[in-house]
């Protein structure tokens, strides 16, 4: 055989092997810098905005309503009323998780950490405790008593103005804070069942 085919030929195999290296050793160290991006929201905040209201805490409130209603220029004796009314209920403090923002579960790049950014918490209308609730004591002038006999006195207005002080009760008291930390705990727990860090935005 000719020595030149045998050049030739060894010529040709030796750029086959020099380019087989070159494409592997782009392929593994890929010095140019290529990368996949997954830019697609996880999963998991839908499955949280699933959960709605995470109803968190409770609490039972007592609070005591005196109204008087007076008639301008008679008086009291003749008319005129005021109630002492004892109202009891409960309120329940919630987060609304069903209204998080897309940034309000942020996967780390590495998906290993997840930071939250939790909802404020709020309050339900309470729940008033009609058999606990009652006229402790009630003054009344001659005419209202006597309005009193033609029939049982409406005491809705009492119940109005008693879910309005057990809302008042429930704000200053520290339930809101209580069903905060109850549903960070709640979720942070979730979370860390399925192998991620969990960071708390304001933490």
């Amino acid at each position: 055989m000719d020595k030149r085919w045998l050049t030739r030929g060894a010529l040709v195999a030796a750029v086959l092997i020099i380019l087989g290296a070159a494409v592997f050793v782009f392929g593994q160290f890929k010095p140019f810098g290529d990368e996949s991006i997954d830019r697609s929201q996880p999963a998991m905040l839908k499955s949280v905005r699933d959960l709605s209201q995470y109803h968190a805490a409770a609490g039972e409130f007592q609070v005591v309503l005196d109204i008087e209603n007076d008639v301008k220029w008679v008086p009291a004796a003749l008319a005129g009323e005021r109630t002492l009314f004892v109202a009891a209920g409960s309120v329940n403090a919630y987060v609304d998780l069903g209204s998080m923002k897309d940034d309000g579960l942020v996967l780390s790049p590495d998906r290993k950490t997840v930071e939250l950014r939790l909802p404020k918490p709020q309050l339900d209308k309470p729940n008033l405790h009609h058999d606990r609730s009652y006229v402790f004591s009630q003054e009344r002038g001659l005419i209202n008593d006597l309005q009193a006999l033609a029939g049982p006195p409406d005491q809705q207005r009492f119940y109005v103005a008693a879910e309005a002080k057990l809302t008042e009760a429930a704000k200053q008291s520290e339930i809101l804070k209580r069903a905060e930390d109850n549903t960070r705990v709640m979720l942070t727990g979730m979370l860390q069942s399925l192998g991620f860090q969990v960071k708390v935005a304001g933490d």
